[in-house]
């Protein structure tokens, strides 16, 4: 059940929580931030925030990031159990204005472009649209914390597995220990899939994220994830209009999602 987050049984994940203090490793704010459709909202590009901070969407070709976008290689860490648990910052690159990063798969210089997408023939076309499913999240209910699943968004960085899983956890979220590390895995959620609520405010629970750009590496499995975009920063597509501003999501770099831009774990199913 550990292996993979998008077909996990929420009725198998039922497990009493482990005894024991758990401290967070993301600090997760009460947040509005959280607007969970990633659809393209007007044929006019949202005005990039965090001083000129954006991603652009190019033709079947790279990522173009502009506005001195702070690049990160971050590791998952397990624990001794074998659970994915944290986070650790593998690399840190110098901070440019602006840089394209490869999108194809192919690049001899990962994570930036090298070109190899002319080389190759990529096909980049965004299929992401405006999906109805991400309009409808599965919500499983707790005492304290609702849990809003859209599990299409699912890109396998399996924080959500410890400790019988976030949505037992949800369940028990009356338990302070329970409710705790529910927080700590919603907020380790690198594309969004998972977010808390918290039924005394209504408000969505969200890590604090500095505006950055991260790519996402698990050697424990050897697998190379997607690209982490945190903290808001707009990304447009190729025809110029721009997706929904969200406080995570996660752009495909293997070049294989069918949701083009946004990861859908195809790098896991290579």
């Amino acid at each position: 059940m550990r292996g993979n987050g998008k077909n996990a049984n929420p009725a198998q994940q039922r497990n009493p929580v482990r005894t024991g203090p758990v401290k967070p490793k993301t600090p997760c704010i009460l947040s509005d931030f959280h607007d969970p459709p990633m659809t393209k909202t007007s044929k006019k590009p949202q005005e990039p925030g965090h001083e000129g901070m954006k991603i652009t969407v190019t033709k079947n070709g790279p990522y173009i990031v502009s506005g001195n976008v702070p690049l990160t290689v971050m590791e998952i860490c397990n624990d001794d159990e074998g659970y994915c648990h944290t986070w650790r910052e593998a690399k840190r690159y110098p901070v440019q204005e602006t840089y394209a990063l490869c999108r194809c798969g192919h690049s001899e210089n990962k994570p930036f472009c090298t070109g190899m997408h002319e080389k190759i023939g990529f096909d980049g076309t965004e299929s992401a649209g405006d999906e109805p499913y991400l309009q409808h999240p599965r919500i499983i209910r707790g005492p304290d914390l609702d849990l809003l699943d859209y599990e299409n968004l699912c890109v396998h960085a399996r924080f959500c597995m410890r400790a019988g899983g976030i949505w037992g956890l949800t369940e028990q979220s009356d338990i302070p220990q329970a409710r705790e590390i529910a927080i700590e895995e919603a907020c380790n959620c690198p594309s969004g899939r998972l977010v808390l609520k918290d039924k005394r405010t209504g408000r969505t629970i969200e890590p604090n994220l500095e505006p950055s750009l991260v790519v996402i590496e698990y050697p424990a499995r050897g697998e190379h994830g997607p690209l982490w975009v945190r903290g808001g920063i707009p990304v447009v597509a190729e025809d110029g209009t721009a997706y929904k501003v969200r406080n995570r999501l996660t752009l495909c770099r293997c070049g294989k999602s069918e949701n083009k831009p946004f990861c859908d774990g195809s790098h896991v199913q290579q």
